[in-house]
C-alpha cells in the first residue's frame, strides 16, 4: 500500500484468528470461546485489539467459527445493559461496556473448516486486499509497556517485506514453536529470515529463535497460501506459506522480543498471566499483592510444617 507520493504508508488492518476449539482449557470452553476467557476482568481478545488499536490498526477482521458468537455479542453495542448502568450513574462500568464497539472497525468472516492458521489467513484476503497487514494470534498478550508491534510496523516501513515476531525459547523448547535461520542486520533487535521450519525436533531446528503470534505480513502472502500444500498436522501452514516468500526472494524480516509477554493459551501459563497483571492493577493490586506474600508465606510454613512431622 502506498500513498500517493509513492512513499510507503502505515498499515491498518489486522487479522486476528478466532477459530480455535481451545481444547486445552475443556470444560471451560465448551460453551465459551477460549479467546473470551478473562484474564483478571477483561476478555483474553479484547486485550488483543486494544494492542493493535495502540499500534494504528484500526480495522479489524476477526477470523470466527462456529460457538464463536459471544465474541461477535462482546465487540457490540448492548442497549438494554447500558440503560441500567446509566440509569444507575455507574459511569465506569459504563465506559467499560461500550469501549469494545468503539474502539475499532470490527468485521467477522467464518472459517467454515479448521484448515490451519494459514487457511485462516486466508479467508481474510478478501477483506485486506492488496495492502500489507498484521496478524495476531490471541494466546500471546505483549504487556502494554512493550512496544513489539509498533516496531514490527517501523521494521516493515524500512525494509518492505514481511516481518515476524521472535523470541529466544532454548532448543529445549523450540519444538513447540516454528523456528527460523537468520541472519544479523545493524539493527541490534532486527534479523533477515532465511528459512523456516514448523515445529522442528531439536536437533534439526535453525536456531532457538522461535515465532510468536505477531505478524506483519505483505500481501503476496495470500497467493502463496493459495499455493501451499497441508503441512505438519495435515494444515495449511502460515509458516510454509511466509517460508514460500523468503525462498522467492522477498524481504523477510524478524524482530527479536525481549519484553513482557504473558502466555494465554496454556492453563499454567493462563495463571501466571491473570496473577502479574492483577498485580500490576491500581485499583487490585496493592491488596493482592500482600494476599501473595500472605499466602506464599502459609504455603512456606506448612511445607517447614510438613518437613518437621517427617523428621520425627
Amino acid at each position: 500500500m502506498t500513498q500517493a507520493s509513492g512513499t510507503p504508508s502505515r498499515p491498518h488492518k489486522v487479522v486476528i484468528p478466532v477459530a480455535g476449539l481451545g481444547t486445552r482449557f475443556l470444560p471451560a470452553t465448551k460453551a465459551v470461546p477460549k479467546e473470551m476467557l478473562p484474564v483478571v476482568d477483561t476478555p483474553a481478545l479484547q486485550y488483543i485489539v486494544e494492542e493493535a488499536v495502540r499500534a494504528g490498526l484500526t480495522e479489524v477482521v476477526m477470523v470466527t467459527g462456529r460457538n464463536k458468537s459471544a465474541i461477535e455479542d462482546h465487540f457490540d453495542r448492548v442497549p438494554e445493559l447500558e440503560a441500567v448502568l446509566e440509569k444507575k450513574g455507574d459511569r465506569v462500568r459504563l465506559t467499560a461496556v461500550r469501549r469494545p464497539s468503539e474502539m475499532a472497525d470490527i468485521h467477522f468472516v467464518r472459517q467454515g473448516e479448521a484448515r490451519g492458521l494459514g487457511h485462516a489467513v486466508l479467508c481474510a484476503a478478501s477483506y485486506v486486499g492488496d495492502e500489507v497487514f498484521a496478524v495476531m494470534l490471541g494466546d500471546d498478550l505483549i504487556d502494554t509497556r512493550d512496544l513489539l508491534l509498533e516496531r514490527m510496523l517501523e521494521v516493515q516501513l524500512q525494509h518492505g517485506g514481511s516481518v515476524l515476531a521472535l523470541l529466544e525459547v532454548g532448543l529445549e523448547n523450540i519444538d513447540k514453536y516454528g523456528a527460523v535461520a537468520v541472519q544479523p542486520t545493524k539493527a541490534e533487535d532486527v534479523v533477515r529470515i532465511t528459512d523456516l521450519v514448523e515445529k522442528p525436533p531439536s536437533a534439526q531446528a535453525p536456531s532457538s529463535l522461535a515465532i510468536i503470534g505477531r505478524y506483519v505480513l505483505a500481501p503476496e502472502i495470500f497467493a502463496a497460501l493459495r499455493d501451499t500444500p497441508p503441512g505438519a498436522g495435515g494444515e495449511i501452514q502460515l509458516t510454509d506459506g511466509i517460508k514460500a516468500l523468503a525462498t522467492a526472494g522477498l524481504p523477510v524480516h524478524g524482530v527479536v522480543f525481549t519484553g513482557r509477554r504473558y502466555d494465554t493459551g496454556d492453563r499454567l501459563d493462563y495463571l501466571k498471566a491473570v496473577v502479574r497483571l492483577a498485580v500490576e492493577r491500581d485499583d487490585l493490586g496493592p491488596a493482592f499483592r500482600d494476599f501473595l506474600v500472605e499466602f506464599t508465606g502459609d504455603l512456606t510454613r506448612g511445607d517447614s510444617a510438613v518437613a518437621e512431622r517427617s523428621n520425627d
